[in-house]
């Protein structure tokens, strides 16, 4: 698979994301110290799954651009980012879509929507610590509302996590792939890119279908089936493409 193909599908999920942002009711400004900050003042399921998916082409952008670079490391942490992301979308997606918001969503949109400070006029003293649901609910969510295997999905999605975690905490696995040469060295500005970079295109190719995935499950739950069939063709010829080779 060329990296044409993943700019045409990160092409595909942003085009897909402008046009559902435009679905919901725009954010306004709130004082903030001597100026304003962008909020959401309605906090619905919808904006959320919005800006999650801002943050899904932001970091398919990151990506590529990392993927250039030859920071590998830096696109395994990138890439633990977007699988929490992606379960995050899914996981309100099918709420909306299913008609299924529980009690689990309803928290996880209180801690979402909490801001880190009360008081802006007093940093130090009115930090707020943001609760959360736990990351084996929300898969869990998932994958029961998949019909698969739910002690093996639960198991594999762990064990993915797990994986890519060790670049975000620089575990010395990880970080020992940084090493080349004889005697060795750490490449920590991807001066040897080309040694390993055909297997993190690999990698990378399946977060560009996810996305794809992703902003499909988005164009459903919010009422846009038009885009949401488009979407899902796109997604499919991406993946035939992909496992052709």
């Amino acid at each position: 698979m060329s990296r044409r193909s993943l700019v045409s599908a990160l092409q595909a999920v942003e085009a897909g994301f402008r046009q559902l942002e435009t679905l919901v009711p725009p954010p306004g400004r709130v004082r903030w110290k001597d100026g304003f900050v962008f909020r959401y003042q309605e906090k619905t399921i919808q904006q959320a799954i919005i800006q999650k998916l801002a943050r899904t082409v932001s970091g398919l952008y990151a990506l590529n651009a990392l993927l250039d670079l030859g920071l590998f490391q830096e696109q395994g942490v990138i890439q633990r980012t977007l699988d929490e992301i992606g379960e995050d979308i899914t996981f309100l997606s099918l709420a909306v879509i299913e008609n299924d918001v529980t009690e689990r969503h309803k928290k996880y949109l209180e801690y979402f929507y909490q801001e880190e400070f009360s008081d802006p006029a007093d940093i130090a003293g009115s930090h707020v610590s943001r609760p959360s649901v736990p990351r084996e609910k929300i898969r869990a969510y998932i994958n029961q509302s998949s019909g698969s295997d739910l002690a093996r999905a639960n198991i594999m999605t762990k064990i993915i996590a797990k994986a890519y975690s060790g670049f975000v905490h620089a575990a010395s696995p990880n970080v020992m792939d940084m090493c080349v040469g004889n005697p060795p060295t750490f490449d920590v500005n991807g001066a040897t890119r080309m040694r390993r970079r055909e297997e993190h295109e690999r990698d990378a190719k399946n977060y560009f279908y996810r996305a794809l995935v992703a902003v499909t499950h988005a164009a459903k739950a919010l009422g846009d089936e038009s885009l949401c069939a488009t979407l899902a063709k796109h997604a499919s010829a991406f993946y035939d493409e992909m496992y052709s080779q």
